[in-house]
């Protein structure tokens, strides 16, 4: 019983001593240790790294029975494995890197002065021309895809088109979209409130797991929100229906009047306020505009 006092008081003694050297670096520094690895736990759980990781598991689970029952010829190789261990992750992990920087990036953009009240005011006129734009076309079942770039610059993307910088009006949107228009199989990057190109090709989203129903223009837009912070548009050419791809979800069969709030909601809005409306869509399902009821039961197909 003495024993274990005395290790309880070295324990206590120990803690004491570190204490007493603790430094307001030292503060800091766990707060940065601390970030880093919510960060990635919050990019794991965004990503298909959960599988990945779980991946690795089984094969080190699979080392050390290998190792316990010296098995020499599967040895040899799963060592040369291990000792490429960190190309092993980069290239695993790749897209998962390369989106870590990417939102390092638009954080640091944030700290830059706010959008002016004119870029605002474009921005919110385009939108509105979107909206009645996808109205029509809906009405007409005239399939489209439309995307707004955010802070995540689009570059790659709009090479892959046609460049058309010019203002963003329903009758242009609605002449790209013309069935046998030279553009229509493509999207329509918009930036900054302009039609910056037409005709771009997007990279279509991996997720095996989506509704079969779904067709080529709305997995390129759950692509396009996968990689990027961009928000991407469609309207269906089979049903007319019109959705809206945000960060690898999609909502779907949106009224235009809800299709314009919820994109006004996402690029106007202050951070609070999207932050506010994406916990209370996220927790309870009824909240919100009475034609988007159906939004939470498709979000994840």
């Amino acid at each position: 019983m003495t024993q274990a006092w005395q290790e309880i008081a070295t324990f206590f003694e120990r803690v004491w001593a570190i204490l007493l050297s603790f430094q307001p670096k030292d503060a800091l520094d766990i707060l940065f240790v601390a970030a880093i690895i919510y960060g990635l736990i919050r990019l794991m759980r965004e990503t298909r790294s959960v599988q990945l990781l779980k991946g690795l598991f089984f094969v080190l689970l699979a080392w050390g029975v290998i190792k316990a029952l010296h098995m020499n010829a599967s040895e040899t190789i799963f060592r040369n494995v291990i000792d490429n261990f960190a190309l092993l992750l980069l290239l695993l992990f790749q897209p998962e890197i390369r989106s870590l920087f990417e939102r390092v990036g638009v954080s640091s953009l944030k700290l830059l002065p706010q959008k002016s009240a004119n870029s605002r005011a474009v921005q919110e006129a385009a939108i509105g021309q979107v909206c009645a734009a996808c109205a029509e076309l809906s009405q007409d079942r005239i399939g489209a895809l439309l995307v707004f770039e955010q802070e995540t610059m689009l570059g790659e993307i709009i090479k892959t088109g046609t460049p058309v910088e010019a203002k963003v009006t329903r009758q242009l949107i609605s002449n790209i979209f013309y069935p046998k228009a030279p553009l229509h199989d493509g999207a329509v990057v918009v930036r900054r409130g302009k039609l910056e190109a037409a005709g771009c090709i997007l990279p279509l989203t991996q997720n095996a797991d989506l509704d079969t129903a779904l067709g080529t223009r709305h997995r390129a837009a759950l692509g396009i929100t996968e990689q990027s912070d961009a928000l991407a548009v469609v309207v269906s050419e089979e049903t007319g229906g019109i959705s809206l791809a945000q960060k690898g979800s999609l909502r779907r069969e949106l009224c235009p009047t809800a299709l314009e709030t919820a994109l006004k909601e996402a690029m106007l809005a202050p951070e609070a306020v999207k932050r506010a409306v994406g916990f209370f869509r996220q927790h309870l399902p009824g909240v919100g505009n009475a034609d988007t009821a159906e939004e939470d039961e498709n979000a994840k197909k």
